[in-house]
């Protein structure tokens, strides 16, 4: 059985391009890239947190990225530091 989330051409890997547009472009210039670049070179776990991530709020997720706040749960914190390194190299 062939594993849906290993190519980019993937079902499952479109409804997670869907839900990645958001609709407000603060987000979408993060999580598009991110899935496109970055997404299938993810391990497994953190894979599922990126998914648990887009089931979030936008106006939470908005606030975490723009490190205003912080996500009270350790799986959500460490996709958004994972997005966050991408786009605020050392």
């Amino acid at each position: 059985m062939q594993d849906t989330r290993s190519t980019s051409d993937s079902p499952e890997f479109k409804r997670l391009w869907w839900h990645s547009r958001r609709g407000m472009l603060e987000l979408d210039v993060l999580l598009l890239p991110f899935l496109e670049e970055a997404y299938l070179g993810l391990d497994e776990e953190d894979q599922k947190r990126y998914e648990k991530l887009l089931t979030c709020e936008d106006t939470d997720m908005f606030e975490w990225f723009m490190q205003r706040s912080r996500p009270d749960d350790a799986d959500l914190q460490r996709i958004v530091d994972i997005i966050l390194s991408r786009v605020q190299p050392d």
